[in-house]
């Protein structure tokens, strides 16, 4: 049997307690929320199911040119930007203390579930992922994604999608500069704050080698208590996974490593496909420590009004960065002009006037990484005419 057909979780028909909660004093933190590990296990849980629950599908339409009928084996971070995309949204739509049951028939909540569904319509679909990932990216459809290429790619899409009134700011090289956010969430169209357009807010890291440096734990721990979190995607090595919060030393996740068939939730209240809404939520968490996890990650931030986000920047300031834990990323008002060889020409011109003058050589570590470029928009293709549906 095909590892990735087993569901790594639970079995949801056993007797056995599910392990997903350890039974200690601990505080249990998910998306900003706290919960006392034992004392509020329900509530946890129903926080979880709560969650949008994007795995692995088989049987949808083929994507662009491919024969590609399941996304098992190499979807698994497409799901997890998917994932944390439909959080923004529940958030910003329907707020974070709304909760999902099996008789949901909530008309937002169907407009959001129904963005995510595997055919070619569905603005958030694999299939709009994959194919923005090989126009834009460079990324074959079929090929795995990195935490940073799937952010790149629904930073374009949600532009294509007005209903959703999100802007998708991808933060580069571990810096935050804040006029840039600014100036892009206030030359858009109004959101809930007038000039001020809701902000999803993506910050690649890399904070080690082959694993989690240790000294950077304590910072991704309070990243999941700040108000307006919406989690990291990441994983472990060849794994993806979309983390939401965590417990003692340990993170806890939703694994979109489940392969279930396609389907259809409809998209009016009378027409509610309930059991296919139910597989789009996943009641118990799984756990990986820290130590554990790959060191290539993205945490991720709502921020629905220029008042949160100036709130989410003094918390960055104040607790990651001056609350005794080692920085993930620089907060700073305005980017570092990027080096460029007219740097050295300049010096070198002033070397040659000034004989007696010191040359300081800049060092590879000193020079910024280039910033991403963004390429023109792909047109938002909602065709189906050239794909044939396979048994």
């Amino acid at each position: 049997m095909d590892m990735l057909d087993a569901y790594v979780g639970y079995d949801l028909g056993s007797c056995s307690e599910p392990d997903d909660i350890p039974r200690t004093d601990e505080t249990v933190w998910i998306l900003g929320k706290q919960y006392h590990a034992t004392d509020d296990i329900e509530a946890i849980r129903q926080d979880v199911q709560s969650r949008l629950w994007c795995t692995y599908r088989r049987g949808f339409v083929p994507i662009g040119n491919t024969q590609l009928t399941t996304d098992k084996g190499w979807g698994c971070m497409l799901r997890c930007g998917q994932m944390v995309l439909a959080e923004a949204l529940t958030e910003l739509h329907l707020g974070r203390d709304w909760h999902w049951s099996e008789e949901t028939r909530d008309a937002t909540y169907l407009k959001i579930v129904n963005r995510f569904e595997d055919n070619k319509q569905a603005p958030f679909s694999l299939h709009q992922i994959a194919l923005m990932g090989d126009s834009s990216e460079e990324k074959r459809i079929g090929e795995w994604f990195g935490p940073n290429t799937v952010a790149q790619v629904l930073k374009k899409l949600v532009k294509f999608d007005d209903w959703c009134r999100l802007v998708i700011h991808v933060a580069l090289d571990n810096t935050l500069a804040t006029d840039e956010i600014v100036e892009l969430c206030t030359d858009q169209k109004a959101g809930p704050d007038p000039g001020w357009q809701p902000l999803l807010l993506i910050i690649p890291l890399r904070l080690g080698l082959s694993e989690v440096n240790p000294i950077y734990i304590e910072g991704l721990k309070k990243c999941f208590q700040l108000p307006g979190s919406c989690g990291m995607i990441g994983g472990r090595p060849n794994q993806a996974l979309y983390f939401i919060g965590y417990v003692g030393e340990e993170a806890l996740y939703l694994d979109p490593h489940t392969v279930q068939r396609v389907g259809c939730i409809g998209e009016k209240q009378e027409s509610v496909e309930q059991e296919q809404d139910a597989t789009f939520h996943q009641r118990h968490a799984s756990r990986i420590a820290f130590a554990s996890m790959d060191p290539s990650l993205a945490v991720c931030f709502l921020c629905c009004s220029r008042a949160q986000f100036d709130q989410l920047v003094a918390h960055f300031k104040e607790r990651l960065n001056g609350g005794g834990s080692q920085p993930l990323f620089e907060v700073t008002k305005t980017r570092q002009a990027p080096w460029t060889p007219t740097t050295v020409s300049s010096a070198s011109s002033r070397k040659n006037s000034e004989p007696n003058e010191a040359f300081n050589v800049i060092s590879a570590t000193e020079i910024p990484n280039e910033e991403f470029e963004e390429l023109e928009p792909r047109p938002l293709d909602d065709s189906d005419e050239e794909f044939e549906i396979i048994a």
